[in-house]
């Protein structure tokens, strides 16, 4: 984040976050990449015995009682290290602001509390095989039997399928196809299998798999706000869920252009270092300004939502934060790896790492084209609204009143 932005405490938090980040073994970056490690407890751990889970929750249960602008910092320095440990990081945040915000004091201290202390690992289940980005089509149903839901269904592209231990499920709680969806609390157990594990073409080892839930017995008591309740817990999970993408992928950006920025001021062609020539340079500059650019935006959403919560008009800010940000961070990476050229393709430099973790970026926790529809739907919602605050610029036009000129159908 922009130094001149931050508090001394934020500077202190951001410095304590890339000590742990230097602390992290280069080995398991590159057995995670390999496959050889499907997910990684001992980081989670390592981050909850430092204290840097789940920042943002009340420190009763373990957190720091601190907001989305530190939340932010800290996960810069955190996506220094790839997506996957970026998102594993996020996952407590993600997961945990379902029940920080609407979960019961006994939920609390039966998930919350560990979760921050690293006992137990989680993972949501949102995505389905016939869903995408359809929410409100899920097929996965949940039938009230006594003191129990039965669960029947799938998820899939679930971050943390082979490693956690609880799962925060969305599923249909009512048989019509109205909006009738409830979010639980599933813990692994029986009739919760892990089906498929994923190759993915980037970042790896996060344990990203299918889900199968058949005749998984929940509690009553893990029905998170109530039920057919899923959609106000759905509309809240998109801060974590986009915010954390946000700020992870600038800083997975700002490592790829470090790397050329350093590369390009060691390289020589023609007789010259090739930071010299233009074509090289003003990539940098470009890419810069645009990080920079995303780096502010997902501070202003931050901080819009530290001071006002869940509003149409965060979810926009966290939607135009998360689009700009992965997107630009694409574009940043990309020209990292042309500024260090045929090299950059190799393992020889991390970029061609990067270049494939970063592109899922773009499509998961909601696609830039959902992000587009969420921002121009709240942005016409905002503008219509009928206000006497602000000058009506329409007005000033020399033939304003010119009705008969002004049609419409």
């Amino acid at each position: 984040m922009l130094e001149a932005l931050m508090t001394e405490q934020q500077k202190d938090l951001r410095d304590e976050v890339r000590k742990f980040v230097k602390s992290v073994p280069k080995e398991l970056l590159q057995d995670m990449d390999a496959d050889k490690v499907r997910y990684p407890h001992e980081y989670v751990v390592g981050l909850a015995k430092e204290n840097l889970l789940g920042m943002r929750f009340n420190r009763k249960y373990g957190g720091r009682g601190l907001g989305w602008k530190e939340e932010i910092i800290a996960l810069e320095e955190i996506g220094v290290l790839g997506m996957s440990l970026g998102c594993l990081f996020s996952l407590v945040s993600i997961v945990g602001e379902s029940i920080n915000v609407f979960g019961t004091p006994v939920q609390k201290r039966k998930y919350l509390a560990p979760l921050l202390k690293g006992k137990i690992f989680c993972a949501e289940g949102l995505t389905e095989p016939r869903g995408g980005s359809d929410f409100f089509g899920a097929t996965t149903t949940a039938v009230k039997k006594g003191d129990y839901y039965i669960l029947n269904g799938q998820k899939r592209f679930v971050v943390g399928a082979e490693g956690a231990d609880i799962f925060l499920v969305y599923a249909r709680t009512e048989c019509d196809s109205g909006k009738s969806i409830s979010a639980f609390i599933v813990e692994r157990g029986k009739g919760v299998e892990a089906k498929y594990i994923y190759g993915l073409l980037g970042t790896r080892g996060g344990g990203a798999g299918r889900l199968v839930f058949k005749d998984v017995k929940v509690p009553t008591e893990n029905l998170i706000l109530g039920l057919n309740r899923g959609e106000e817990v759905f509309n809240q999970m998109m801060i974590p869920e986009r915010m954390t993408s946000a700020a992870g992928a600038i800083g997975m950006a700002r490592a790829a252009l470090e790397v050329a920025t350093r590369y390009s001021n060691k390289r020589k062609a023609f007789g010259k270092k090739i930071r010299e020539f233009e074509g090289v340079s003003f990539k940098i500059a470009e890419s810069i300004t645009k990080l920079d650019a995303a780096r502010m935006l997902t501070y202003g959403a931050a901080a819009a939502v530290d001071e006002l919560g869940s509003t149409g008009y965060t979810r926009r800010l966290v939607s135009e934060a998360k689009k700009f940000a992965t997107e630009t961070a694409w574009e940043v990476i990309n020209n990292a790896m042309q500024v260090v050229g045929g090299i950059g393709y190799t393992n020889v430099y991390p970029i061609e790492k990067m270049l494939r973790d970063g592109r899922l970026s773009i499509i998961w926790t909601g696609t830039s084209e959902i992000m587009n529809l969420i921002i121009q739907h709240e942005y016409y919602k905002e503008t219509l609204a009928v206000s006497t605050k602000i000058r009506n610029v329409e007005d000033d036009a020399a033939e304003a009143q010119a009705a008969d000129e002004k049609i419409y159908e």
